[in-house]
């Protein structure tokens, strides 16, 4: 599996998911730059824009209450620097840690285990009770009733 999941996107398209909702301001490659909220991506980078304004390639500005870019004209994205801290990065970090090798029973999205795996690693980093272990072979045996017949392979009593 990649640093970015099963749904085979890319790390930009990543970071774009988690800056929606942000002020961008997004330059297309025939110079027109948009500038506004965030409101929806998808994976192949189109964007909607609410509240933006356009400033055209010939520099007229105008504003627009919702604007629909397609990903294939945008030439580059200016995102808020509060994303460098975006918890994305922690996978990202992890991945390169381990060189693309997923960690067994650990989830590198949050860094720990999930499931059955957690709980059963819970009960064993629990705190042993307060009792003295007992000696080896000197466990109580528990007394046959009477009136059963013998188990097999042991000899009647």
């Amino acid at each position: 599996m990649s640093v970015t999941g099963k749904r085979g996107i890319g790390i930009p398209v990543m970071l774009l998911h988690d800056a929606e909702g942000a002020i961008v301001s997004i330059e297309l490659k025939n110079g027109a730059v948009y500038r506004g909220i965030l409101s929806e991506t998808q994976d192949n980078m189109n964007c909607t824009i609410k509240n933006c304004s356009k400033i055209g390639s010939d520099g007229r500005e105008s504003i627009i209450e919702m604007a629909f870019v397609r990903g294939s004209s945008i030439k580059f994205i200016v995102l808020p620097d509060i994303l460098s801290k975006a918890p994305f990065f922690n996978r990202v970090k992890l991945w390169k840690k381990f060189k693309g090798h997923a960690v067994f029973g650990v989830n590198t999205a949050i860094g720990g285990p999930r499931g059955q795996t957690a709980s059963i690693l819970k009960k064993t980093q629990q705190k042993p009770l307060l009792t003295a272990p007992r000696p080896i072979g000197v466990y109580p045996v528990p007394p046959v009733p009477t009136g059963m017949p013998p188990m097999m392979g042991y000899p009647p009593r």
